[in-house]
């Protein structure tokens, strides 16, 4: 899913939809921090790390690969002893300070990717206490501690919390759970948005679609209480707008995904429209519609965007390094597709070349096409930009207070 920091906004990235959590680095040919042994992906990890790592472990397992133990130490050794992460802690030895800047995507994903793996059970307790301990009044949460409650933070703390086994119902603060802050998100079943998620209300409180629709996509997973990862589940009809007044999350979650069929249903992909040029595939945040649209309606309702990636989506991911690898994995394992035969593609090994050798590496086969790890992100400003889809996934990916 995809954050955005209350003080910043997401930036144009060079590789539409780039799963990176948003306050990327400037362009550059090499990164400006030393890259870890045990982190996956080439680029300056200080806006994305503790995101991709968390993603690409989460992935691995996902698909039966055990991570080498470096690359699972790296992420457990980024926890602040809060519980709290931020996204990269370029020296881990010291106490996290007042001045770091920890926040829920980060938090989140790695909760979910630690409990996946397994045997984290102290690492993951002392996240979610933290999420829990910064939780709105309104039962969500924002990108930062404090901050106003959005649908992609929201969400990513809810397949958190699922993950671990609560029950985000019952998550409650001054009686509001998580699902209230999400309904308190949707569109009306009228208008061209109908059934749209939001990402947060603007500054007159109105609601309105991101451009790129990954608050939609973020919000359908949340509302049904899914996180990153989803088993292929049973086709069912296609989601229909209903209103039938407030509604209750699982017809907030079919309307999202009527409003993503929609989305998709003329190229196959999600647009990503760019201020003075001309429209884009987002290919991020169309395998982000791949997973929402699975997990209402089942592999059928996900067929047409699932072929588009398959046969257009190799560039991209080769670019967008471990993140982007990780959302096809989870497109094509929401829609029973063998991520080792992805258009022709072996996603598994090339998510394994972006990264330390993982300890069943060597059942894999080899593919030559294999990523060479170098991606492109681009820095979060302060203040408002015209941003671009980076899959919902990003949580990291920050965004103000939409206009």
């Amino acid at each position: 899913m995809n954050v955005r920091r209350s003080a910043a906004v997401l930036a144009a990235t060079a590789v539409i939809g780039a799963a990176a959590p948003a306050v990327a680095a400037s362009p550059s040919p090499s990164p400006s921090v030393v890259i870890p042994s045990g982190l996956y992906g080439s680029t300056d990890p200080t806006y994305d790390g503790v995101w991709r790592q968390s993603l690409a472990l989460l992935a691995q397992d996902t698909v039966g690969v055990k991570p080498v133990a470096k690359a699972v130490d790296w992420l457990t050794g980024q926890q602040c002893a809060n519980g709290a992460f931020a996204a990269f802690r370029a020296d881990a030895s010291g106490a996290c300070d007042a001045k770091l800047m920890v926040d829920t995507n980060s938090t989140g994903a790695a909760v979910q990717a630690l409990t996946a793996l397994g045997g984290h059970d102290t690492e993951t307790g002392k996240a979610v206490a933290w999420l829990k301990s910064v939780q709105n009044k309104d039962g969500g949460w924002g990108y930062n501690a404090g901050g106003a409650s959005d649908t992609n933070s929201t969400s990513v703390v809810i397949g958190a919390l699922t993950a671990v086994g609560e029950k985000p119902a019952e998550v409650l603060t001054d009686g509001q759970s998580p699902y209230d802050a999400l309904l308190k998100l949707t569109l009306p079943c009228k208008g061209d948005d109908a059934g749209a998620f939001a990402y947060q209300p603007d500054g007159k409180g109105n609601l309105a679609t991101n451009a790129n629709e990954d608050a939609t996509a973020a919000g359908v997973l949340g509302a049904l209480g899914k996180g990153f990862v989803l088993k292929p589940g049973k086709t069912a009809e296609p989601a229909a707008c209903a209103d039938g007044g407030y509604p209750a999350p699982q017809q907030a979650a079919a309307n999202g995904a009527a409003y993503l069929a929609k989305a998709v249903a003329k190229d196959g992909y999600v647009i990503a429209p760019l201020a003075g040029a001309p429209d884009q595939p987002d290919y991020g945040n169309t395998a982000d519609a791949v997973v929402a649209l699975a997990a209402q309606g089942g592999a059928a309702q996900a067929k047409k965007p699932l072929q588009w990636l398959e046969q257009n989506s190799a560039d991209w991911a080769k670019k967008g390094g471990p993140a982007a690898y990780a959302q096809l994995v989870f497109a094509a394992h929401a829609t029973g597709t063998d991520p080792r035969d992805f258009g022709g593609a072996n996603l598994v090994t090339q998510l394994n070349a972006t990264g330390p050798t993982p300890q069943t590496a060597a059942a894999e086969k080899s593919d030559d096409s294999g990523d060479s790890g170098n991606n492109v992100w681009y820095i979060i400003g302060v203040g408002l930009v015209a941003g671009i889809g980076v899959g919902f996934l990003i949580s990291g990916r920050n965004k103000k207070q939409q206009p």
